[in-house]
C-alpha cells in the first residue's frame, strides 16, 4: 500500500507544546516564543504548536473536583485536558515576575495532574540581569511534581528587549542559538526514552 512520505512522517512526529506564560497587555512573551517556535520548527524532529496562555484565557481554577480524577465539568478544561495530553514534550517560555513565573502558567498547571506526566521540558526563560534563571529554577521544582522532567538544558536571555528589533522580532546570539539547539537535542532523547513509559503505564 503506498504511503504518502509526508504524512507518515507527520504521523511518527513526536508532539512538542511551546507553552507562552504571560497574559497582561503589552507582554513580551509572545515575541520571545515566536523565536523558539520557529528554531523547533526547523529543528524538523517535532510536530510543533504553540499554546499562547493569553489567548487561551484559562480562568482561576475552577473544577469541583480534583484533577487527578480526570472527571472535567467545564468545557474550558476538557479542551486543555486533551492538547496536553496528546503531548509528547513540552517548551515552558517563562517571563521573571517577583522572581517566579508567572501566575496563570502555575494555575494552568494545576488543571490538570495525570496529562504532564512522564513527558520531559525544556525552559526558555528571559528578564533582566538574572535572565529569568529564577522563575526557571522555581518552575523546575514545580514541575517535578507533575512527574514531568524538567531538563537542565535550557534557554536563559538577559536584557531580551534590547534584542527586539523594530519588526517586534527576537534576535538572539550566537551563544543563545547554541543554547536552544542543545536543549531540543536532549529534548528529543528524553521524549524518545520517555514515551515508553507512559504507553506502558
Amino acid at each position: 500500500m503506498y504511503v504518502d512520505w509526508f504524512e507518515f512522517k507527520n504521523i511518527c512526529m513526536y508532539k512538542l507544546k511551546i507553552i507562552s506564560s504571560t497574559v497582561r497587555p503589552g507582554r513580551k512573551g509572545p515575541v520571545v516564543a515566536a523565536w523558539i517556535l520557529e528554531v523547533a520548527r526547523a529543528y524538523g524532529h517535532f510536530d510543533v504548536e504553540l499554546l499562547d496562555l493569553g489567548e487561551i484565557n484559562l480562568p482561576m481554577m475552577n473544577e469541583p473536583r480534583h484533577p487527578s480524577l480526570q472527571q472535567y465539568e467545564h468545557e474550558h478544561t476538557k479542551q486543555w485536558s486533551a492538547v496536553i495530553d496528546e503531548a509528547d514534550a513540552f517548551i515552558f517560555v517563562a517571563a521573571e515576575y517577583d522572581y517566579n513565573y508567572p501566575a496563570p502558567l502555575r494555575n494552568a498547571l494545576e488543571y490538570l495532574v495525570k496529562e504532564w506526566g512522564y513527558k520531559p521540558a525544556g525552559i526558555v526563560s528571559y528578564g533582566g540581569v538574572s535572565a529569568g534563571t529564577r522563575a526557571a529554577s522555581c518552575l523546575k521544582g514545580d514541575l517535578a511534581v507533575f512527574k514531568t522532567v524538567a531538563l537542565p538544558e535550557a534557554v536563559n536571555l538577559p536584557f531580551f528587549t534590547e534584542n527586539i528589533n523594530e519588526q517586534n522580532e527576537l534576535v538572539v546570539n550566537e551563544i543563545s542559538q547554541d543554547a536552544a539547539a542543545k536543549m531540543l537535542d536532549e529534548l528529543l532523547k528524553w521524549t524518545k526514552a520517555l514515551k515508553p513509559m507512559r504507553e506502558k503505564s
